[in-house]
């Protein structure tokens, strides 16, 4: 059996070092020793109590950021690992010395300000790139290309494969690289992608950097096959494996991926063996903690990159002895004046007591700004309601008119593309829902693998990219917990995370599935957890009108938006728009169904329908039904829910799923606490029980609440 993918080690010999443009070299010691004086400086501010958090040190693997990131370009993106300051670093100053870095000469300004603001971000401070929330975990800088790193091992793979076809998809030759280490590459969200970039030939190099060690955890423990790179011939990925301490043969190599790539050859993987000399996190060897020897150490530092480039400068006569040493002295000097920015004497503190300037600390009341964005791009946008709808409106089914808008939009708005299970097959996959958009919109409806971590991921990163909006299909709402990571860690927390401006455009459809039988598994309403996850706006339709403009609204949004929809409504018919499908309904307005005077029923989804069924059959309390539409914390309609309180004094919550994963318990609170004083008694509530939902009829029927459930409250009301 022979792999189809090749699978190569490179090695650069004297007559590379010899042939290696002298520029190229003086380029990369320049970037070696900033970087590596940087992390120094990192070390010592961390040893000092002033970086709040860890302080990954990435001294001892500078060799591959440095060698990989000079052979791109500012268009290429990168993404990177909890360690990721050299490849943060490396990929901030290429973009500003695109010619090249010559420590030989005074620092540039935009090398000072890159050395300036990345430290100010790991010391969580204002003038960082994300305004100090990243830290040293969380580095972006989206003008050069450093789309972020990453804290959750293997977490930005995915999003870095959304770039990669992004990239393609606007006709650029750019390529995304991810690094990650030998702990990412068992995770599942990395190996998901792997088969993804690979199915789909996306440009995208993933660059494992082994530095043999998990924490303390040797890879030689944890996989049968320590050679990382031998993982791709497997998915068909063009492999290499190269010595990462030697940055000239790490250039080499990627050059010889990224020609692979700007041919469309589909992804590359690149295995540079390289050494953390400090422990996880701090500044003491690992030796320190008994999981490597002294020796190993040292062996280790033998094949220094720095040195390494130093060495060849000076014996090639490129460079004078003097002149390396007198750059290092430069580098030493640039940290030293940028920190004496940042840091001060501690006031009575004593000799070499410091503290972070007080006037560099971000403002405390910008904690929450940034969670979602200010919907300014709304500005422009048509609304209507049923009340203010000018249009025809005839009879439509629920399920085909998420088609119907989709193709709207897909068809006025090319940024637009649909990517899920199954949905370019079957007729508009399981349910219809994509019904001839496939034929209709080619290359923009992507069937994807069975793997939620990877394609939800993949949304993530496009949506980043800047130039389109995914809308990404579950198949069931369940499903979302096989993609936690990416649809909760990342999507969610991105925009916030990194200071708050850029746009995360991603639509979530899926479905609730109660009562179709389908069991604990393929039944569950998200809309509890999903509220109780700051950074997604969720919508829950309840009639085809209303899917229209909340569709639309949700596709104009530049958060995430999460659309839930239920199968009890896919096949129920009403109202729907005949030929205008480009109104959108306002972001945090809710409905009343039903006007009342002596209860208020809060319900969105098919329970909005069984409430209003069990009014009407009860007949004996005269309830006002209020259909939330917008579910989120920040796009609660409080206003129409205030206006009925304030006229019934009296609230029940409905709503089908189980008590544990709830919506209204949180809802409830906050009525409470907004509402004490008009309320008679406490906020009821309609919820099933604890069990999710079984395979057997009657468990099922006896595990959701409905209008029976509705209808027995309302007797608790007639006789109060």
């Amino acid at each position: 059996m022979e792999p189809a993918a090749p699978w190569v080690e490179t090695v650069a010999t004297v007559s590379d070092w010899d042939a290696a443009d002298p520029s190229l070299l003086i380029t990369m010691f320049g970037q070696l020793v900033l970087i590596r004086t940087f992390e120094e400086y990192v070390l010592e501010l961390a040893n000092s109590g002033l970086v709040h958090g860890p302080a990954h040190s990435s001294i001892g693997q500078e060799g591959g950021a440095v060698g990989s990131v000079l052979a791109l370009s500012s268009a290429d993106t990168v993404n990177g690992s909890h360690r990721g300051h050299h490849q943060f670093l490396a990929k901030a100053l290429h973009h500003v010395q695109p010619a090249g870095i010559d420590l030989t000469r005074e620092v540039e300004p935009r090398v000072r300000e890159v050395i300036t603001r990345s430290l100010a971000e790991i010391c969580g401070l204002d003038r960082g790139f994300s305004h100090g929330r990243g830290g040293s975990m969380h580095l972006k800088w989206r003008e050069a290309g450093a789309i972020g790193t990453n804290a959750i091992v293997g977490g930005g793979v995915p999003a870095a494969a959304g770039y990669a076809w992004a990239h393609r998809q606007s006709g650029s030759d750019a390529v995304s690289v991810t690094y990650f280490g030998d702990g990412a590459i068992n995770i599942g969200s990395t190996l998901e992608t792997f088969n993804l970039a690979a199915a789909w030939r996306l440009p995208i190099c993933f660059f494992v950097e082994n530095n043999r060690y998990a924490v303390a955890t040797h890879v030689s423990e944890v996989t049968a096959e320590p050679r990382l790179s031998a993982r791709g011939p497997g998915f068909g990925i063009a492999s290499w494996k190269v010595d990462g301490m030697d940055p000239l043969a790490v250039y080499l190599t990627m050059n010889e991926a990224l020609e692979h790539m700007r041919a469309g050859n589909g992804p590359t993987l690149i295995e540079a063996d390289v050494y953390r000399y400090f422990h996880q996190n701090g500044a003491f060897p690992g030796s320190a903690f008994g999981y490597r020897t002294k020796q190993e150490e040292s062996e280790w530092r033998e094949r220094d990159p720095v040195d390494r480039v130093a060495r060849h400068l000076v014996d090639a006569a490129i460079l004078t002895q003097d002149q390396v040493d007198g750059a290092t002295e430069r580098a030493r000097a640039l940290l030293a004046e940028v920190g004496d920015e940042l840091v001060e004497p501690l006031p009575g503190g004593g000799p070499g007591k410091r503290r972070i300037k007080p006037a560099e600390w971000p403002d405390p009341d910008f904690v929450d700004v940034g969670v979602r964005g200010d919907l300014g791009e709304f500005a422009d946008a048509r609304f209507a309601d049923r009340d203010t709808f000018t249009g025809r409106l005839d009879e439509q089914r629920f399920v085909g008119v998420i088609a119907n808008v989709l193709a709207r939009r897909m068809e006025t708005d090319e940024s637009v593309v649909v990517l899920g299970e199954d949905i370019h097959r079957l007729n508009g996959g399981t349910n219809g829902a994509t019904r001839g958009l496939s034929q209709a919109f080619p290359g923009r409806i992507l069937g994807t693998p069975i793997s939620e971590n990877a394609f939800a991921g993949l949304g993530g990163g496009i949506a980043q990219h800047g130039q389109y909006r995914p809308v990404v299909e579950f198949m069931y709402a369940d499903f979302m917990w096989v993609a936690a990571d990416q649809v909760f860690n990342q999507i969610a927390k991105a925009r916030h995370m990194f200071g708050g401006t850029d746009p995360v455009p991603l639509v979530l459809r899926s479905k609730v599935a109660m009562g179709t039988g389908y069991g604990s598994q393929h039944s569950m309403d998200p809309a509890g957890i999903f509220a109780s996850a700051p950074g997604w706006r969720i919508v829950a339709p309840s009639t085809p009108f209303d899917y229209v403009g909340l569709m639309n609204s949700a596709l104009r949004c530049n958060d995430p938006v999460v659309v839930l929809e239920h199968v009890d409504l896919y096949t129920s018919r009403g109202p729907a728009p005949a030929d205008d499908l480009d109104y959108c309904l306002p972001v945090g307005t809710a409905a009343v169904r039903r006007t009342g005077s002596e209860l208020t029923i809060i319900s969105y989804l098919a329970m909005t329908g069984y409430a209003l069924q069990a009014v009407e059959e009860h007949g004996s309390v005269d309830a006002e039904v209020i259909d939330l539409r917008w579910l989120d914390r920040a796009s609660i309609d409080w206003d129409t829910i205030g206006a009925s309180i304030t006229k019934t004094n009296a609230v029940l919550i409905a709503e089908q799923g189980p008590v544990g994963t709830s919506y209204g318990g949180w809802l409830a609170d906050e009525i409470q606490r907004r509402y004490f004083d008009w309320l008679d008694h406490p906020v009821e509530r309609v919820t099933a029980g604890e069990a999710s939902p079984s395979i057997s009829k009657v468990l099922e029927d006896a595990a959701i609440a409905g209008s029976a459930e509705v209808a027995a409250k309302l007797a608790e009301f007639e006789g109060a």
